[in-house]
């Protein structure tokens, strides 16, 4: 992403850490990259859940070009507007549909009240998911091409489905607990997560995209012994706690073209990932499609809709994640979200 199309804000130090418990509960970013890209219909909206102080309660947010925070609950109290959905439940404005979000756009444009990123923590835009995190698998060539157990197979006819457990769910700038005696093969996959904005139940693909709500930016991170050595254990080597970063907010769909965003994973500063949405094999459609036969969809639902190539395990040699480790996983015209390997047995 160019310099000049973003604006970098210093942040503090973060909260201090003391247990596996509080690693998941959050933690402030060392830096926040917001893309200066208007949408379609003017300044893009980026819906975030913050909270003030520690602890402190959730609440819905609209993220300004100019690094402030809007409170819509408080900005529609003092617009004198009365709210369609929930202001402490991110998943209430999605299954709202519509209107919540252009009363979302009002309170944004109002600047009302409003406060600077440095006094809130940023949670995960859906902070609990009602269900786990749909993930794909094998959706760019390359990746597909250096998987261990895809090297000799057929291009698939179909998405390959499987879920990341609910607890898997980590902030856009929290640690990402490592636990020696559980994995010491934590990998990386960058990826655009899809937020379903309405229910759907054997959805046409040419219908797909009417129940999207928007999209995020989410590592699929990965325990590698555990889905390779421990028996092919996809769900147990995808769900470990706080393996799932997700954020920095949610961009609705009508703010942005999926199909031609830069994703780009570093560690420490280092490209790891870099690919283009446009070479997705299944386009989200096709996901939405497929996923959606014979299961319903329910707003608030997350597709992460696969990694490209450049993961750790295929490298040679291998390279994993490690304490101190610093991964940034990054869309451009979406966001960075940026994590930190954090020891928990020390």
């Amino acid at each position: 992403m160019d310099n000049s199309r973003r604006r970098l804000l210093k942040l503090g130090t973060g909260f201090a850490l003391s247990s596996a418990v509080t690693v998941k509960a959050g933690a402030t970013a060392a830096s926040i990259i917001i893309p200066a890209e208007p949408g379609p219909q003017g300044t893009v909206l980026r819906l975030v859940t913050f909270s003030e102080g520690v602890p402190g309660s959730p609440r819905l947010g609209a993220v300004t070009a100019q690094g402030r925070v809007v409170d819509l609950g408080a900005a529609a109290k003092a617009m004198d507007m009365t709210l369609a959905f929930d202001p402490a439940s991110m998943v209430s404005l999605i299954a709202a549909g519509p209107d919540a979000v252009a009363q979302a756009r009002r309170c944004a444009a109002s600047g009302r009240p409003h406060l600077p990123l440095d006094r809130v923590r940023l949670l995960a835009p859906i902070p609990v998911p009602a269900r786990n995190v749909y993930a794909v698998g094998w959706n760019y060539l390359e990746h597909f091409g250096e998987s261990l157990t895809a090297k000799k197979a057929d291009l698939p006819k179909h998405p390959v489905f499987f879920t990341k457990g609910t607890h898997t769910i980590n902030g856009p700038f929290d640690p990402i607990p490592f636990d020696p005696a559980v994995s010491v093969k934590i990998d990386w996959e960058g990826e655009l997560a899809v937020i379903i904005g309405k229910r759907g139940y054997n959805v046409a693909e040419s219908d797909a995209m009417q129940h999207v709500f928007g999209y995020a930016v989410i590592n699929d991170t990965t325990a590698r012994d555990m889905q390779v050595d421990h028996g092919g254990q996809w769900f147990k080597g995808k769900s470990l706690d706080g393996h799932g970063p997700i954020g920095p907010w949610i961009v609705p769909a009508s703010d942005i073209d999926y199909t031609n965003l830069q994703l780009t994973t570093r560690v420490n500063g280092v490209i790891k990932q870099r690919i283009n949405t446009s070479q997705m094999y299944f386009k989200v459609p096709r996901l939405i499609a497929e996923l959606s036969l014979g299961l319903t969809l329910e707003p608030g639902d997350i597709i992460a809709t696969g990694t490209p190539s450049g993961i750790g395990a295929a490298r040679n040699p291998p390279e994993f994640l490690k304490p101190g480790d610093v991964m940034e996983t990054e869309i451009d015209r979406i966001g960075v979200i940026r994590n930190e390997i954090r020891s928990v047995a020390a």
